[in-house]
């Protein structure tokens, strides 16, 4: 029970921060003029909230263990950039786009390989899984060349990137988060889907 109830919470937050990172993505998708010291800071605190969900999903058991097998080092690794985006946004702020594109090219390779395993347990959507990885790597990629002229169309381009990886979170916590329940008198493991 305590195991179920470890996944479920995690599995929540995964969902919480998601949505989070889809609607910060369409913000600056559709206002991409914005402070950047403002974006520094909404951005560097979604990326330490991202970054505590992770490691609370690391530390809980679902069954197949795909959803959250990188989420350790991810999840420290996203509390540091954030904490950095917050306290040092003046000098973070010209390199803010690559600092974006490393965490969506660096999330969407670990989730390629997240695919490729539930893919492996026989699990049916691996496909959508490693569409929205390759989409977020390759926005992740982009952000690192950056081959715009104007700061408009970075910023626009960096928040599809930040959708992409919102959705491609949801995707990963809605399909690939099992746990082992107990099913009737003989206590026979029974997979169980999270809603």
């Amino acid at each position: 029970m305590k195991t179920w109830n470890a996944v479920k919470i995690a599995k929540a937050g995964y969902i919480i921060m998601s949505t989070l990172f889809c609607a910060g993505g369409l913000l600056l998708f559709l206002y991409p003029c914005e402070t950047p010291f403002v974006l520094c800071h909404i951005g560097g605190g979604l990326m330490i909230l991202g970054g505590i969900v992770k490691l609370g999903g690391y530390f809980s058991k679902d069954l197949y263990r795909l959803a959250f097998q990188f989420d350790l080092a991810y999840g420290l690794l996203l509390i540091a950039l954030g904490l950095i985006m917050i306290f040092r946004s003046e000098e973070v702020i010209a390199f803010l786009h690559f600092l974006m594109g490393i965490i969506l090219l660096s999330d969407g390779l670990f989730k390629i390989q997240t695919a490729l395993d539930a893919r492996r347990f026989g699990l049916a959507k691996w496909r959508l899984i490693s569409v929205f990885a390759t989409v977020t790597g390759a926005f992740g990629l982009l952000l690192i060349i950056n081959p715009f002229k104007a700061n408009a169309i970075l910023m626009a381009a960096a928040g599809i990137g930040l959708l992409s990886e919102g959705l491609l979170n949801l995707f990963v916590a809605a399909f690939a988060v099992k746990v082992i329940g107990k099913k009737g008198p003989e206590h026979t493991p029974e997979v169980i889907d999270i809603p």
